[in-house]
């Protein structure tokens, strides 16, 4: 049997392998990745709460919305993905459903962790940690949810920011106990800090930022540390931001694009990413016209 993208991702993320997941929030945003050459991809919670909703990331979007999404991504994107389910929606029941539905929508790794929920953004001030032996309960409730035994399950945890960094370690290890399959401890702010966590004997990944807490560091040096997976969540989003804000700007001064078309990518590249050439072709297939 051919292997399956859950399969795939499961061998692609071993320790240091540091493979980049760059956060997609939209079906267009993973056509630019897989055009771009990326092996994998991350659904990112906050880049949903961004651009769907226009709000912070700060624990509002629904389940269905996750999974609306998720649902649109994975008709366009033919490689592995990792959804951020925030904290599973609520309670270790909650949790199982999450799991169940996340699965079914085409998810490949399904992301948690152990804020209160609603919960906020890993770079925010104020954030909150359920206690640790709640968020062992949850794992066991999503390790036994998944139907497919290659769905991964990755365990992370807040609590750098709320009890300190020995705690957090502590919790990696409670989660990895409890059957996750992927640590993620998140928001770790000085360089050793980023190489302890790389040194817990199961995948890890870390999460960057720009202008967040954790310093960013060469992929060759996470690779030497021993990262499995490198997420960038917010680098497209951010980067059509200011995108958006350039042309847009440059519209409201002048009344007319101009020169400054070459802030645009051209009519005919955002046909070539969307397949326009593929439609065509099912369109004069199933035509009365000929």
């Amino acid at each position: 049997m051919p292997e399956t993208t859950r399969q795939k991702f499961r061998a692609m993320l071993k320790p240091g392998a540091a493979v980049i997941l760059p956060g997609i929030a939209n079906a267009l945003a993973a056509r630019v990745v897989a055009d771009c050459g990326f092996g994998a991809a991350y659904v990112t919670g906050a880049g949903i709460a961004n651009s769907f909703l226009g709000i912070p990331d700060n624990g509002l979007v629904t389940l269905t919305e996750l999974t609306d999404h998720v649902v649109a991504i994975r008709e366009v994107f033919a490689q592995p993905l990792m959804v951020d389910a925030d904290t599973g929606f609520g309670n270790a029941l909650n949790m199982s459903c999450t799991i169940q539905v996340l699965e079914r929508a085409g998810a490949d790794a399904v992301q948690i962790e152990d804020q209160v929920f609603p919960k906020r953004c890993g770079h925010f001030e104020g954030k909150e940690v359920i206690p640790a032996t709640e968020m062992v309960l949850k794992i066991k409730a999503a390790v036994d949810a998944r139907i497919d035994p290659d769905l991964l399950i990755v365990a992370r945890t807040d609590a750098i920011a709320v009890e300190g960094f020995s705690a957090a370690m502590d919790r990696a290890h409670a989660f990895r106990e409890a059957g996750a399959d992927i640590g993620f401890v998140e928001a770790p702010t000085t360089p050793e800090q980023i190489a302890a966590v790389a040194k817990l004997p199961w995948p890890q990944l870390i999460n960057i930022v720009i202008g967040g807490r954790t310093p960013e560091l060469p992929n060759a040096k996470l690779k030497e540390l021993g990262y499995a997976g490198v997420i960038y969540a917010n680098v497209a989003l951010q980067a059509a931001l200011k995108g958006m804000q350039a042309a847009l700007g440059e519209l409201r001064r002048k009344g007319h694009m101009g020169e400054a078309q070459n802030l645009l990518a051209d009519f005919s590249e955002r046909q070539r990413l969307v397949q326009k050439d593929e439609f065509d072709v099912l369109e004069h297939k199933y035509s009365t016209k000929d």
